[in-house]
């Protein structure tokens, strides 16, 4: 059969068009064309406007038949900041994040190679202007490979004791890495994070979140805006330094696992980690997928304050991938056309 010269099917809805990468295995899908422009003077409200008016984008994307439980998208906003070079909205199973590690990796790949900013020598600059704010990523010349600085991360609270149902008392720590993570040992619900099935980690993890979420306020000193639990992160519990990679997974929004060992995340584990003494500026631990063995490095690089907190700009590397580019239609006649999440 000769080959078909590619056109779009029949359809009288829109059509959204998207570049797919992934960092360490966790996809990205980039809104191209398609979207509206949202409306709001910062990228707060803006936030808010599309999940109150264009949530139809998100769920389209990110849900079946076009995307999975687990995908995770960023939609590309201006941005009020004059030395943002881009604005971005994360989205993923259950709404919007307020940022995204493993996003910010792909997209200042993304931003260079599709000349968002120009290539400047064997490391290139992309600010990025995401909802918990200004993050600067570098972008290695030709190798797909990103470090980005985070916004000010700082441990919220220690040794923080819930009621989880069918597990009794857990102790957690809480800690911002541009979104609020609890982090608690495998071992303590007789998990592996490496080896133990993923839905056992998967359940473990979203009792604990849901255990918090009812339980324990969050606040934060910038906004409202981010003052909520993103997720629960179960680790290996190897807090103390090692030049031996430590395995954790992150299960957020509505049990969505995260392929890669998680940005925001790693920003957080190392905020957390130099709260309690256990690793000292400019020391880089590798952090390992329990999903995919893929690896990030995260170390803390200075000492800052958030309000009245003490905290640490962090900054993390991996690398990103491209798998495709895609354009999706929506029939006005489809009944799922805004798309579906199986239970």
């Amino acid at each position: 059969m000769s080959a078909l010269k590619f056109r779009l099917p029949p359809n009288d809805g829109p059509v959204l068009s998207v570049v797919d990468m992934h960092t360490g295995g966790e996809p990205l899908r980039i809104v191209l064309s398609g979207a509206p422009v949202p409306s709001g003077n910062t990228l707060l409200e803006k936030r808010r406007w599309v999940r109150e008016n264009m949530d139809w984008v998100r769920r389209a994307l990110m849900l079946e038949p076009r995307g999975h439980r687990d995908m995770y998208g960023a939609l590309l906003v201006p941005s009020e900041e004059a030395e943002a070079q881009l604005g971005v909205l994360f989205m993923h199973n259950a709404g919007y994040s307020t940022m995204c590690g493993h996003g910010v990796i792909a997209l200042g790949r993304f931003a260079v190679d599709y000349g968002l900013v120009a290539p400047q020598g064997p490391e290139t600059p992309v600010t990025i202007h995401c909802p918990c704010g200004i993050v600067r990523a570098y972008v290695t010349s030709g190798k797909g490979r990103v470090r980005f600085h985070s916004v000010p991360a700082f441990t919220l609270c220690t040794d923080v004791s819930v009621d989880v149902p069918g597990c009794g008392k857990v102790v957690v720590d809480i800690a911002y890495g541009g979104a609020f993570y609890a982090f608690v040992s495998a071992e303590r619900f007789g998990l592996d994070v490496c080896s133990s099935k993923t839905r056992d980690l998967v359940d473990a993890a979203a009792a604990v979140s849901e255990a918090l979420k009812a339980q324990v306020k969050i606040s934060h000193p910038d906004s409202e805006d981010l003052a909520f639990l993103y997720g629960t992160i179960v680790t290996d519990g190897k807090d103390v330094y090692s030049e031996e990679p430590t395995a954790n997974i992150c299960v957020f929004a509505d049990s969505q696992v995260d392929r890669s060992p998680t940005g925001s995340g790693v920003t957080a584990r190392i905020a957390l980690q130099y709260h309690k003494g256990l690793i000292q500026l400019e020391q880089t631990r590798t952090f390992k997928s329990g999903a995919t063995n893929s690896l990030f490095t995260g170390k803390a690089v200075k000492e800052v304050v958030c309000g009245d907190y003490k905290a640490v700009i962090v900054e993390v590397s991996g690398q990103a991938h491209y798998t495709g580019t895609a354009s999706f239609t929506l029939e006005s006649d489809d009944p799922l056309k805004d798309g579906f999440m199986l239970k």
